[in-house]
């Protein structure tokens, strides 16, 4: 697969990000049937074993609906953490090969010679970063695109301006430029293109669809919220995210990224991050209500389709 062959299987330039605990497989098929690259995190498999039976699901339901319907779905991924603490990237690195997954994000470490295996089966790695330095590092690893990370993302967002991080990796890498951080709305994948991305990554706005896995209770909470209830704290997991601040035992409202406090001390037996303690970006402002999949990329392409109309209007009229 190539980036442009990637690009042309989308019917909107959107890649459902993965999430660990909510991005299941049914959240996964049904993007890829509506146009969306689904996705989903290895380690949402308890087990290597759970994680084959996952793509196992996705690869017959995504084979029998282009037989049925004679269409192509949109290509589905599969995020793998690089870092050394994660035991088993063999395992389900060699899962992702059988399978030919046609898309492998990757977290926390960008391995040239991962990049190669999945170019050998014809994959496509695209890379997440907060920063100039972690675009670098991808782009000497050979990826094919790279995922900036912005500020407002669900997750271990990072703090730059979209405007600027984009404008820097741009400078020197040539791949597809991806685009996360506080997006809900079709408009919001085309302001994404115009300020120099090729996709848009979102990934809070699809927590509240039916299909997720997340609690029905979190999945209501994020209709109900707005900025002043997502809190960026290093204090869970000893890196910086966005949280629900309600879901927290407690927490200093005041408190900033850069502490050097025990990572675990908002944690105890009742309150586990992203099981208990709920994560979400900023893209949950606006949400209202808990749709199914296939309504919510409907309604995502109508808003786009509607934008750009709007903008060629105004620039049509523009003196």
């Amino acid at each position: 697969m190539t980036a442009k062959s990637f690009l042309s299987q989308l019917s909107l330039p959107l890649i459902c990000s993965p999430m660990f605990l909510v991005s299941g497989t049914e959240l996964v098929i049904e993007s890829c049937k509506n146009g969306v690259c689904g996705t989903l995190p290895a380690l949402n498999g308890r087990t290597p074993e759970d994680f084959e039976k996952m793509l196992k699901a996705i690869t017959k339901e995504l084979s029998l609906f282009k037989t049925t319907t004679g269409k192509d779905p949109a290509p589905f991924g599969v995020n793998l953490i690089l870092n050394k603490t994660n035991s088993r990237i063999e395992e389900d690195l060699g899962l992702c090969i059988k399978y030919k997954v046609p898309l492998i994000i990757t977290s926390l470490g960008a391995v040239k010679d991962v990049v190669d295996r999945v170019h050998d089966y014809g994959g496509l790695v695209f890379h997440d970063v907060i920063k100039k330095r972690h675009a670098e590092k991808a782009a000497e690893a050979g990826v094919d695109g790279i995922i900036a990370v912005c500020a407002g993302a669900g997750g271990h967002g990072g703090t730059a301006s979209p405007f600027a991080l984009l404008k820097e990796i741009a400078t020197f890498f040539n791949g597809l430029l991806i685009l996360a951080g506080g997006m809900s709305t079709g408009a919001d994948i085309l302001a994404a293109q115009i300020m120099g991305a090729d996709l848009a990554y979102m990934g809070t706005r699809f927590i509240s669809t039916r299909e997720s896995l997340a609690q029905p209770i979190y999945k209501k909470r994020l209709t109900q919220i707005g900025l002043e209830d997502i809190i960026y704290t290093d204090k869970i997991t000893g890196v910086s995210a966005n949280f629900i601040k309600d879901t927290l035992p407690k927490i200093d409202a005041n408190h900033s990224s850069g502490s050097t406090a025990d990572p675990s001390s908002l944690e105890d037996k009742n309150h586990k991050a992203w099981k208990d303690i709920w994560s979400a970006g900023h893209g949950a402002v606006g949400i209202q209500d808990i749709p199914k999949v296939k309504e919510l990329i409907s309604r995502l392409k109508s808003d786009y389709d509607l934008a750009i109309n709007k903008g060629y209007h105004r620039l049509k009229n523009t003196p």
